[in-house]
């Protein structure tokens, strides 16, 4: 049987920098998530929620572990696969509106590329 093709995952440079300096657990469980995507796998809460408020199209993950929450902003639906392009370490309740901000210049700057 034939392997399924995965989507490509494209990520904004210092994303990547940022998510390999989390601990281990949070990284495994962020690149559990991505492969899922990749095989277009329905995935909705805890895992992964929309924000609107970023832009439309624009999901969160969220991985919560005992050293804290993380959360990656990602779009699924671009010619060219799944773009990451925000991550950070949550440290309230709610999404603080800087991340939001930066998520939504950083999308701006991809969309326009």
């Amino acid at each position: 049987m034939a392997q399924e093709a995965l989507r490509p995952v494209e990520m904004y440079e210092p994303v990547r920098k940022l998510i390999r300096s989390w601990p281990l657990q949070a990284r495994q469980e962020i690149g559990a998530i991505l492969t899922r995507l990749q095989r277009n796998e329905l995935i909705g809460m805890p895992d992964i929620r929309a924000m609107p408020s970023v832009s439309k199209g624009v999901y969160e993950m969220r991985v919560r572990i005992p050293d804290g929450a993380y959360r990656v902003f990602y779009v699924a639906k671009t010619n060219r696969g799944i773009f990451v392009f925000h991550a950070f370490t949550k440290k309230s309740q709610q999404t603080p509106q800087k991340e939001i901000e930066i998520g939504r210049s950083r999308l701006n700057a991809f969309v326009r590329d």
